[in-house]
């Protein structure tokens, strides 16, 4: 079964071809929200190659690629092997004790008037594996899975108690006010819930939300639709089991592919990288987290 660009809107069987940038792929949509391209087709038995950008990501396919990560949401590729030198390493470190910035769901630059249009994350081929999750999902979904699953002693929080979280207003606001009211969520579960209390809570907002967090595979870039035309997801680390530290993990990179891998003539907004970069370090005071992916932004 062949899908061109614009049938991919819809859920597809468990496996078929896309014909993409005058190749043929094996891809699944294991979500509605998730696009995974496991690789060329006939190319079955070879090594992982770099077809990200020796096929998918060339100048005259780029625009297209994009397009498609912002009507599916979460586009995935699979054995991938690239050392591409943008990629550069998350940063942000969980402790036992309290959870890093990057555990709340949230999008990438959520404290600035420009937001990247995606994320790319990825698990470089490694001799570690990767033992914690990245768990994605719809924006909207995330928010009422967040509703969904509060406690109602959390509900019942000066902060919350006057907000109409029904679903047919749920339904109804546009992205600030889902961004508002998650970060009135989140800094409530963070103020009364423990670490793992709130581990434990955002491990129940991923099942609620039907959330995309399957395990790391070696060679695996994601795409993250982040601040766009299209369906805007969030994401989040994710343990899926209580953090106890000391587990040896692979490391994962990233890079905000539509602003840092450019075509010829472009040249990068030095400023805007900057800024999203100060959002990544190691959560260092409650006034800093606050203003981040916990403030009402």
């Amino acid at each position: 079964m062949v899908h061109t660009l614009n049938a991919l809107a819809q859920p597809a069987p468990a496996r078929s071809v896309l014909n993409f940038a005058n190749h043929q792929w094996w891809v699944r949509r294991p979500r509605p929200f998730v696009l995974v391209i496991e690789g060329e087709v006939g190319s079955e038995a070879e090594a992982p190659t770099d077809y990200l950008h020796e096929h998918l990501l060339l100048p005259e396919w780029r625009e297209a690629f994009y397009q498609l990560v912002d009507a599916t949401g979460l586009v995935v590729c699979l054995n991938v092997h690239t050392q591409h030198p943008t990629y550069r390493d998350v940063r942000g470190r969980s402790s036992k004790g309290r959870l890093s910035q990057g555990e709340y769901y949230h999008h990438d630059g959520c404290t600035g008037p420009v937001k990247p249009r995606f994320v790319e994350i990825r698990c470089p081929i490694q001799p570690q594996t990767r033992g914690v999750a990245t768990a994605v999902a719809p924006h909207r979904d995330v928010v009422k899975a967040m509703v969904q699953v509060l406690p109602s002693e959390l509900a019942d929080a000066s902060a919350l108690a006057t907000q109409d979280m029904r679903p047919e207003a749920l339904d109804a606001m546009d992205r600030d006010a889902l961004d508002h009211l998650q970060g009135l969520i989140t800094r409530t579960v963070r103020k009364k819930l423990n670490a793992e209390g709130a581990r434990r809570y955002f491990r129940q907002v991923d099942v609620a939300a039907n959330a995309y967090f399957e395990p790391w595979a070696l060679g695996e870039s994601r795409f993250i639709a982040n601040a766009n035309s299209g369906v805007t997801m969030q994401h989040r680390r994710a343990y899926q089991a209580p953090h106890t530290g000391g587990v040896a993990n692979g490391h994962l990179v990233k890079r905000w592919t539509n602003e840092e891998l450019l075509l010829p003539g472009q040249v990068v907004d030095q400023a805007l990288i900057a800024a999203l970069c100060s959002e990544e370090g190691d959560e260092v005071d409650g006034e800093r987290a606050e203003g981040c992916y916990l403030g009402a932004h």
